[in-house]
């Protein structure tokens, strides 16, 4: 059984979470600008992204971190709360275990993603967390995904899991 299967099984008795938060970088090592709606473009990444105009069908498009993950990743850090855009991922959903999204497809508004590989975190989380901000994120790093269906996705939008691939179209 492949590990699509395997996953699929458990995932497509999630609940549907919420887009809570939309962070878009125009360079590397820049900071974050928060938005309320974006373009996904399939095979290529979030429009305003600096990722989107690099290798195409690259499996890092568009990384995807929970709020739950953020509050334990606080919890650990000795924090009350993180900003989103410290953690530098570029979606932040509630409401739904990120971990049980690996390997599927899932809308987000218009638009189709596909998880495919966790988000570990880079040495960076040291400097903006402080020291044991690695440790802190791992295994709360969220995930990266392609998108494979191009639309436009907005805050309070649901995240819902695909069971087949007729709900691709």
């Amino acid at each position: 059984m492949s590990l699509h299967r395997l996953f699929l099984r458990y995932a497509i008795t999630l609940p549907s979470g919420t887009l809570k938060w939309i962070g878009v970088r125009p360079e590397k090592k820049q900071p974050l600008i928060a938005l309320d709606k974006v373009m996904a473009i399939k095979h290529k990444g979030l429009e305003g992204d600096h990722r989107c105009i690099k290798t195409p069908d690259s499996a890092r498009q568009v990384t995807l971190i929970s709020e739950e993950f953020i509050q334990q990743i606080a919890h650990y850090c000795n924090k009350n709360s993180i900003a989103p855009a410290l953690l530098r991922r570029n979606l932040v959903v509630s409401g739904i275990n990120l971990n049980a999204l690996r390997y599927q497809q899932f809308r987000i508004g218009d638009a189709i993603f596909e998880a495919s590989a966790l988000c570990h975190p880079c040495s960076r989380m040291e400097a903006v967390l402080g020291h044991g901000g690695v440790s802190a994120m791992l295994g709360h790093g969220g995930l990266c995904c392609k998108i494979i269906k191009s639309g436009e996705i907005k805050l309070g939008d649901s995240v819902d899991v695909l069971n087949t691939q007729q709900d691709l179209f």
